[in-house]
């Protein structure tokens, strides 16, 4: 609303940041030596209807324009590197219209006689590939429909001479299975395998709550919660984390108050604890003098040792399977179950032994009571060995969800 002071549409983006935005261009384009305000209440000119010309609302438009979207741009890549979150490429969307690149897409398409023109539009016939109608490519008043750009970048994509991609992965938002039709269409009309070379993922809503009820955290955003508040709440391992152990086809529920919580029922508490537990197994393993010199792997064979190694086992088959399947929510749930069987470890066995008192060495369970607490040495340097191996995998899966694992907490 450069220059103008009008209300913000019924439909419109509502957010403080949108005038924090707006006031930031006014004062660049004012230091520039341009007065926004004074060029959009300029004197306009009248059509043949007596309506305002609108040159000046281009003007004014297209100088807020060039300054907002850098601006708008470096905030996003902003929220997205403090949230770990790390693009190799950076696309603009139109780019692909400055570079013809919209245009030589549709020449494809009409070359492999996908295309038609009606009522003075563009078409794509995209019923011929399973779609439920033809789709608008490029309207009779001669715009774009979203469509065209859509077109245009799975084609680059597929095909750009850096960074081409065999796969392209969509997620698209909980509102948009409508679009899923035409997408897989001009997927097949390009000459590619839908739901191979093209797959689309649809992701649901986020509802952050706090003392059981929705909460709308941000002053700037209106009644949006973005990233950047989410993580002042919680942190960014906890918000993460969230989002990361939730299957993306079902909505997320996100508790504030049990994600800032050091309890047993947060689960980026737990994961994280076992991990910082394992290191300090480690240090206090390092000051007994114990290494993995002498480790007798075959005598860990009680039940709880034997519970952890199925759970180790089981690692490598369920991380090819997240990766098949898009599911790194499987990756979460993993390192929870394996981080419960852990605590229940550690709980029963200690590495470094300990002095027994005299009845506890006596009795039936003398046995099992010393091979838990007071391990002989071959036992002490397997069980290192076993702790180890829960912290490497409970460390690298942590990794993958991009969460960091504390040695100590």
């Amino acid at each position: 609303e450069a220059g103008y002071q009008t209300e913000t549409p019924c439909d419109g983006y509502k957010g403080a940041y949108i005038n924090e935005i707006a006031a930031r261009v006014q004062a660049e384009a004012e230091s520039d030596g341009v007065d926004l305000t004074a060029l959009a209440h300029q004197d306009q000119g009248l059509n043949d209807d007596g309506e305002p010309l609108g040159e000046a609302d281009t003007e004014v438009r297209e100088e807020f324009r060039k300054r907002a979207v850098p601006m708008m741009f470096d905030e996003i890549q902003k929220s997205m590197k403090d949230f770990r979150v790390n693009f190799d490429v950076w696309f603009h969307e139109n780019s692909l219209y400055a570079d013809g690149k919209v245009d030589a897409a549709i020449e494809e398409l009409k070359s492999r006689g996908d295309i038609f023109d009606k009522d003075g539009a563009t078409w794509f016939e995209s019923t011929k590939h399973g779609d439920d109608k033809d789709r608008v490519i490029i309207k009779s008043n001669g715009e774009f429909a979203y469509f065209a750009a859509d077109i245009a970048y799975y084609w680059d994509k597929r095909h750009r001479a850096e960074n081409s991609a065999d796969v392209a992965i969509y997620m698209l938002g909980a509102d948009h299975h409508g679009y899923i039709g035409r997408m897989m269409a001009m997927c097949e009309a390009f000459g590619d395998k839908p739901g191979e070379n093209m797959q689309i993922l649809i992701g649901q809503l986020v509802n952050v709550m706090k003392d059981g009820k929705a909460v709308r955290m941000s002053k700037r955003a209106g009644n949006v919660v973005t990233i950047d508040d989410l993580t002042d709440a919680i942190g960014v391992d906890a918000s993460r984390y969230s989002l990361a152990r939730t299957d993306y086809n079902s909505p997320v529920d996100i508790d504030l108050n049990l994600l800032s919580s050091h309890s047993n029922e947060n689960p980026v508490y737990y994961v994280q604890y076992a991990h910082a537990r394992s290191c300090n197994v480690d240090r206090n393993a390092a000051a007994a003098g114990i290494t993995y010199e002498g480790a007798d792997v075959s005598l860990l064979d009680t039940v709880a040792d034997g519970e952890v190694l199925a759970a180790l086992a089981q690692w490598p088959s369920l991380l090819r399977e997240a990766g098949d399947l898009r599911a790194p929510h499987r990756v979460a749930h993993y390192l929870e179950d394996l981080a419960a069987t852990y605590h229940k470890w550690y709980n029963v066995e200690r590495v470094v032994p300990m002095e027994l008192t005299d009845p506890e060495a006596r009795g039936e369970q003398a046995d099992a009571i010393r091979i838990a607490k007071a391990p002989e040495p071959a036992r002490a340097a397997a069980r290192l060995k076993l702790n180890d191996a829960v912290k490497t995998v409970i460390a690298e899966g942590l990794d993958l969800l991009g969460v960091t694992a504390p040695d100590k907490m």
